[in-house]
């Protein structure tokens, strides 16, 4: 028992599974990237690199929220503040890297902005129903009211304002990129000013939820702080680039690589996350897409459009706002009926939400 609590510290951490698929990640993409040398123009490889970079965003967005949930439980905080913060805005990282560095190269290729764009609508779209569809699929989930009524609703509003923004002069402003940023801030003090309310309401779920992991030390959590943000940030960059280089070889909208590759890559944090709820049988399970859905069209594309405004191009041909964006609403609207029919979703209703999914992706490939 006593074996148990003992503190695990930076020499554990360096033979830790995660640390070292994460570091051969790292060092399979060094090296795969110094073999192109002089073939630079090699598909193959430039997407082998992208699947890389995708599982590296992901294990160090991972070890991240580890860190930073560990360092916040020794500072005393609670659990639920925790999920309200820590892991809400964690899970959503790697969106939140991947629209910062496309809104940096916006700057010199503005078909960068239609990737941002399209990378949060594909991860909302991707996350309300393939994701959710396969957590339903593998239990039915009960649904509670209150998140239906308070975070159901906000995820709707949220999407609905981000393309209301864009969808007036085809672009998102620094201003707009504020306005959604200050949104989602007020949105997370309201819920913690709400907070011992909601852990009452949903202390059951909230009690399966936890996840607690190994006792480390407080420099092993920071250390995991230091290398997941620093690897996902360096991950992000790579993934922006390669997957920009492959949409113009290959003759395919950036929205179009944004909405599918990046969409689906980056929502990997919430298909973890949402599958071992779902275990328990709980509605966490939901409660975690949904949070990470608010995140997406008001933190990461603000944050994103205060880099560097993201106006559409017109490489896009309109598949953004005429194909992506309402098949977006579609699928979050389709959801959340789904939730409100009897605030439980069946295994038949998990199949029409992977089903939609995959007719957009075939609608996507008659139009593109």
């Amino acid at each position: 028992m006593e074996k148990k609590d003992e503190l695990m510290g930076i020499p554990q951490l360096v033979h830790f599974n995660a640390m070292l698929i994460t570091g051969a990640l790292f060092i399979g993409i060094i090296l795969t990237e110094s073999s192109l040398g002089t073939q630079s123009n090699d598909l193959f490889v430039i997407s082998f690199i992208l699947l890389l970079s995708l599982g590296l965003l992901v294990t160090s967005a991972d070890f991240f929220i580890e860190g930073a949930k560990g360092l916040a439980r020794r500072a005393g905080i609670a659990e639920i503040v925790i999920g309200l913060t820590i892991v809400s805005i964690g899970t959503s990282l790697p969106e939140i890297l991947v629209t910062g560095s496309a809104a940096l190269d916006a700057r010199d290729t503005p078909e960068a902005a239609d990737f941002a764009i399209g990378s949060i609508l594909g991860s909302v779209l991707v996350q309300i129903t393939l994701i959710l569809g396969i957590v339903v699929m593998t239990r039915s989930v009960k649904v509670r009211p209150s998140w239906l009524n308070r975070d159901g609703v906000i995820m709707l509003l949220s999407v609905l304002l981000l393309l209301f923004f864009v969808w007036t002069n085809d672009a998102l402003e620094r201003w707009e990129g504020a306005i959604l940023s200050s949104l989602y801030v007020t949105y997370i003090v309201w819920l913690l000013m709400k907070r011992e309310e909601i852990r009452l309401e949903e202390v059951e779920d909230a009690g399966d939820y936890e996840i607690r992991g190994s006792n480390w030390s407080s420099a092993a959590y920071t250390i995991m702080i230091i290398v997941g943000l620093g690897f996902a940030v360096y991950s992000a960059r790579i993934l922006v680039e390669k997957a920009c280089y492959l949409a113009e070889e290959l003759n395919v909208p950036h929205s179009v690589v944004g909405t599918t590759v990046s969409g689906i890559g980056t929502s990997l944090p919430e298909l973890t996350i949402a599958l071992m709820a779902a275990k328990r049988s709980k509605g966490v399970a939901i409660g975690t897409l949904i949070g990470s859905n608010i995140t997406d069209p008001l933190l990461s594309v603000g944050i994103a459009s205060m880099i560097h405004p993201l106006a559409i191009s017109d490489a896009d041909g309109g598949l953004t706002m005429e194909i992506i964006a309402p098949a977006t609403v579609l699928g979050v609207l389709l959801a959340l009926i789904f939730m409100r029919r009897s605030y439980r979703f069946e295994r038949w209703e998990g199949l029409c939400l992977a089903l939609f999914y995959l007719i957009f992706l075939v609608v996507l490939q008659f139009n593109r």
